[in-house]
């Protein structure tokens, strides 16, 4: 083992400078900065090179991330950056949002043992923005054109990802999307405090200058149906994800001031992005100077309870019927929303909302956890005579997504569902029920996170140019005949 490495018992764990909340409440920059040369390679020779790499098991896409810590740590940053991408088609958005608490580090020997994980998102993120900085990241261009399509209808990431993967097959790939620029969720459903836009913008640029088309403002079921795409091209991908908002519906639903979180963030973002957007402008999407109200413990609750916070709400809560230890979003966002003045209401859930003709309040009750259901998770219980009212001029409510329907929306009523609403497909194959048609993604594994998007897209995108392959094998083997 080079004497570069196992620093983790000289080395404390350090992330890169955080600015204070003060400063963070007040703009919608990332609120950490990067790694100098030097802290990366300190960092990163905490390691201690695992014989079984516990971050890279809980990695989805199984980075190896033994491996681009040991050359970051040798100052071999661009064969670490070509390790870090040979896994991951997005590895700067990665080391960026992916919750690595729950993840990579989460899981690293050296957090489990009391000495901290080493900061493997922080280096990742280091890794990428220093490989673009010196031109090493290059558009995916094919040794040869091999004179078949593939269509891509989603340009989030898993539709990239399986985008850019085909492209390097020899692909020539056509990606439809109903908005009007790339990227998804990551443009519109996260905030430049996470991700900035330009980013994923980058992105973007790269995989057109390989070869890759976009067709924007594009509505499968509107502009083309699925078999007309389907006869466009030699196979499509369905990778679409999940927007339908999840509803809650109790007394007082109909009061105006009553938002679902994707539409506050996407108004937000837009806003940003210097769009002119009617429902921020006339104040109806705009937290400033409001009370508001987040209902829903996930990451996209927290994206919305600190977004509240840097538009200038006078108070900003978060409602949750789990308690801190029980809520699906990541523990890091929580503190994050808490240095920056959100008040977390842990063990309460609504039960009406109040008001006349606009929401002034909502009513909630507490919480028992009692005895865990079938996934292992305790069941919340009210416990009656609970009820308490907290004001509210604005409440959001990020309550998850379900899957659109696609067979109408489609124009496609072969399409075949599950029980969930998601897009069936075969288990090994990923084709759904339409020949040539496939499926990855949210759209078949339910709202997720885009490591698990960038995982499925990868693997869609091999299970095509194998049936693509297969089929020409076929047709050649009938011809010679």
């Amino acid at each position: 083992m080079p004497d570069r490495m196992l620093k983790f018992i000289s080395l404390e764990n350090e992330m890169p400078g955080k600015r204070d909340a003060e400063t963070r409440r007040g703009d919608f920059n990332e609120i950490f900065g990067g790694y100098s040369d030097e802290n990366a390679e300190q960092q990163a020779s905490r390691c201690s090179q695992c014989g079984v790499p516990f971050c890279q098991v809980h990695c989805p896409v199984s980075n190896n991330i033994p491996d681009w810590l040991k050359l970051t740590a040798e100052n071999r940053l661009e064969e670490a950056y070509e390790i870090s991408a040979a896994t991951n088609n997005l590895p700067e958005v990665c080391g960026r949002i992916c919750p690595q608490d729950r993840l990579c580090e989460g899981n690293c020997v050296l957090e489990q043992s009391g000495h901290g994980s080493v900061t493997i998102g922080s280096v990742e993120k280091y890794i990428t923005d220093t490989a673009f900085e010196r031109g090493w990241v290059k558009p995916p261009t094919p040794v040869r054109e091999l004179g078949r399509s593939v269509g891509i209808i989603g340009a989030g990431p898993g539709g990239l990802a399986a985008a850019e993967q085909l492209r390097r097959l020899g692909y020539e790939i056509h990606v439809y999307d109903r908005y009007d620029r790339v990227g998804g969720l990551m443009i519109y459903g996260i905030p430049n405090f996470k991700l900035e836009k330009d980013i994923v913008e980058r992105r973007a640029r790269l995989l057109a200058d390989g070869g890759i088309t976009y067709h924007l403002e594009f509505e499968v079921g509107r502009d083309a149906t699925l078999a007309d795409l389907r006869d466009r091209h030699d196979a499509v991908l369905i990778a679409t994800g999940v927007y339908q908002a999840r509803d809650i519906k109790m007394p007082g639903s109909g009061l105006a001031g009553l938002h679902p979180a994707m539409e506050y963030l996407t108004a937000s973002n837009r806003q940003g992005l210097g769009d002119t957007v009617p429902a921020f402008e006339d104040g109806s999407l705009d937290a400033k100077d409001r009370n508001v109200v987040v209902i829903g413990g996930g990451d996209t609750a927290m994206d919305c309870v600190r977004t509240a916070v840097r538009q200038g709400a006078r108070s900003v809560r978060c409602v949750y019927r789990r308690d801190r230890e029980n809520m699906p979003g990541s523990r890091r966002e929580v503190t994050h929303a808490e240095e920056e003045g959100v008040e977390f209401v842990w063990l309460a859930a609504p039960e009406a909302f109040l008001g006349d003709r606009r929401v002034r309040g909502v009513r909630c009750q507490r919480i028992h956890l009692g005895v865990p259901d079938v996934t292992g998770r305790q069941t919340p219980e009210p416990i009656e005579g609970s009820s308490f009212n907290i004001d509210a001029d604005l409440v959001i409510k990020a309550l998850g997504f379900d899957p659109e329907d696609l067979p109408t929306l489609f124009g496609e009523p072969e399409l075949a569902l599950t029980g969930w609403g998601t897009v069936k497909t075969q288990p090994r194959t990923l084709m759904t029920s339409i020949d040539g048609v496939f499926a990855a993604g949210d759209i078949v594994r339910g709202a997720s996170l885009v490591v698990w998007a960038i995982h499925d897209g990868r693997v869609a995108a091999e299970a095509i140019h194998n049936w693509i392959e297969q089929g020409a094998a076929a047709e050649a083997a009938e011809a010679a005949q």
